[in-house]
Parts: C-alpha cells; sequence; structure tokens
C-alpha cells in the first residue's frame, strides 16, 4: 500500500490517521477483505484531514474530523452537521459527492469519519486559470444560480441543520455571536467587541425576526468548494461539496452572499438574483469576520488587525 499523509507539525491542528487506522477504516466500510492500493492526503482544505484513497475496483474520499476536543464551540460536530444536512440538499444532489459509509463510534480513532464517492473535475481554483477572465463570468452566474436553488429550500426552526435549533433568528445569531465570543476568548483574543455586537442583536431582534422563514443555507459556498469541469470551452460547474456549516436562516447571512458583495461580482448576482440591502447584513458581516479571525489564530496567522478593523467598523455603525 502507498500511504502518503502530509507531514505537519506536532501541534498543527490537522492531524493524519495512521496507516493501520485507515486500512480498518476502509475495511469497516467496504469489507474485511478489501484492499487498499494507495491513500494520498489532499491539503486543499485546511479543517478535516482529507484523503484520496484507491480501493482497486474504485475511488473514495475519506474525511476524518478533528479530535472533538480541539474543534472549536461554534464549529463542533460539523461532519454530523453535514451528515444530516444532505437531504435537504435534494435539488442539487446531482452535484453533490455520495456518502458511502459514516462512522461516529469512535471505535478504530477518536474522530468522526466519512467515505464519499469522488466528484467529477477538477477544483475550481486550479482549473479557473486556464480560462480568460472573460469567461469566468459564467462560472459565477452558475454559482450564483446554485446558491439560489440552495436558498429556496425551507426548513422548520433557525440554526445549525443538526441543531440546536432556535425558533427565531435573532435567537440564533445571538447564540452564534456568543459562541464566537467564547471561542475568541478561550483562545486569548479580544473577545469584548463580539460581545458589543451581540448585545446590539439583542437589540435589534425585531429586526432580526423578520426573516420567519428559516431557508437552507449551504455555510461555505465558494470557488474552493466547487468543481469545474476538465478542458471544456467554458469553465462548468460539476460538483459542490463541504456542507458540514448548513445551517437555517436569512440567505443574506450565507458566506456564500458575504464573498459575493465584498468583490465586484455582477455575474452572480445575475445568476442569483438581488443583492440583500439590510442593516442585518451587519450582523452577519461581524459572524464570518470574527470566525475568520479564529480559522487564522488556528493557523498561526498572527496578522489580525484588518479583520478586527472590520469589526470595529461594523459596531461603530450599529452604534450611530
Amino acid at each position: 500500500m502507498e500511504f502518503r499523509p502530509i507531514e505537519r507539525p506536532p501541534g498543527a491542528f490537522q492531524q493524519p490517521v495512521t496507516e493501520p487506522q485507515l486500512v480498518e477504516m476502509c475495511r469497516r466500510a467496504f469489507g474485511q477483505r478489501t484492499g487498499v492500493v494507495s491513500a494520498v492526503e489532499l491539503g486543499n482544505g485546511l479543517y478535516n484531514t482529507t484523503y484520496l484513497v484507491d480501493l482497486g475496483s474504485f475511488r473514495s474520499i475519506l474525511r476524518v474530523a478533528p479530535c472533538s476536543g480541539r474543534q472549536f464551540a461554534s464549529e463542533r460536530g460539523l461532519m454530523r452537521n453535514e451528515h444530516a444536512a444532505v437531504p435537504y440538499f435534494a435539488p442539487i444532489a446531482s452535484l453533490l459527492p455520495r456518502t458511502l459509509a459514516i462512522d461516529f463510534t469512535h471505535e478504530i480513532v477518536e474522530r468522526d469519519y466519512m467515505f464519499q464517492s469522488v466528484l467529477e473535475g477538477v477544483p475550481a481554483p486550479d482549473g479557473l486559470p486556464a480560462y480568460p477572465r472573460s469567461a469566468w463570468d459564467g462560472f459565477y452566474r452558475q454559482l450564483g444560480e446554485i446558491a439560489r436553488t440552495v436558498h429556496s429550500v425551507r426548513g422548520e426552526r433557525f440554526g445549525p441543520v443538526a441543531g440546536p435549533g432556535f425558533p427565531s433568528w435573532s435567537a440564533a445569531v445571538i447564540a452564534a455571536l456568543d459562541e464566537i465570543a467564547d471561542d475568541l476568548q478561550a483562545c486569548g483574543l479580544e473577545s469584548s467587541l463580539v460581545r458589543s455586537i451581540a448585545t446590539c442583536a439583542v437589540s435589534d431582534s425585531a429586526l432580526l425576526d423578520e426573516i420567519t422563514t428559516p431557508r437552507l443555507l449551504h455555510g461555505d459556498l465558494w470557488t474552493v468548494n466547487v468543481m469545474i469541469a476538465s478542458g471544456t470551452a467554458e469553465p462548468t460547474i460539476t460538483g459542490v461539496f463541504d456542507c458540514d456549516r448548513a445551517l437555517w436562516g436569512d440567505p443574506a447571512a450565507d458566506w456564500t452572499i458575504f464573498l459575493a458583495s465584498r468583490k465586484p461580482r455582477a455575474a452572480f448576482w445575475e445568476g442569483y438574483g438581488p443583492q440583500p440591502d439590510s442593516r442585518r447584513s451587519l450582523y452577519y458581516r461581524a459572524r464570518h469576520v470574527a470566525s475568520i479571525i479564529l480559522e487564522r489564530h488556528r493557523l498561526g496567522n498572527a496578522d489580525l488587525g484588518e479583520a478586527y478593523r472590520m469589526l470595529r467598523e461594523v459596531l461603530a455603525e450599529l452604534e450611530a
């Protein structure tokens, strides 16, 4: 068997499994006589540890979650959240990887893991540069259409798909901000800005609760979690993955909308529809920026000044 994990420092957030553990995972999932030809760790993601596994007759993606003790409170149980969310992504099921096997028992390794089918195509960040910039509009238009389709799905409560659920959108937003503030504090980072923004959200509950219908949000839909066809005349989306941050809420709160609003992506809005514009977006921006701070800290990036500046700007607008 060819086993190629990525060499990482002992204290790195992402950690490999051992070769015997990986073999046992494959045998539990696909039968005790399963042979593993190779397992190559993929380095594109920043959260789960991911392998491309060749089992001879087929290939599979193996995703292994971090140990529960290493997960932020605001990110806990993301793989279980994805497992709960997949049925609600039925309108774009043809684009999603299939779950082949999943194990939350922690009997082989003290981490959740799942096997998924391999999506066709190449990762968009790798494939898009092969096309002239003028051809990228079609890609972003497709991305907008996919986001609109996802956001059309209705739920019954607010918050992460796997729970906890909230009866109102304001309660879900305030709880999310409070959890992120707790994570920042636990990391020894400045948390008072996020706590002050959460306090503003309490005062703005009526505004947030104008959102009465929970809609499905992917939570992480952008170029890094999209596959495109290889060698086509124009970039064509063939796959969407990593919906582990899916939640029920206001479509304007989705990560996709946050990123599309930060850059001049007119083609995205052609596919999606009118760009949201509300004071509520200040709370959504704060949540995303604070999450970015946590991720950068986890990766050892100490350059957090710009992100904190953005939080101060949000708080100033809310208090104006």
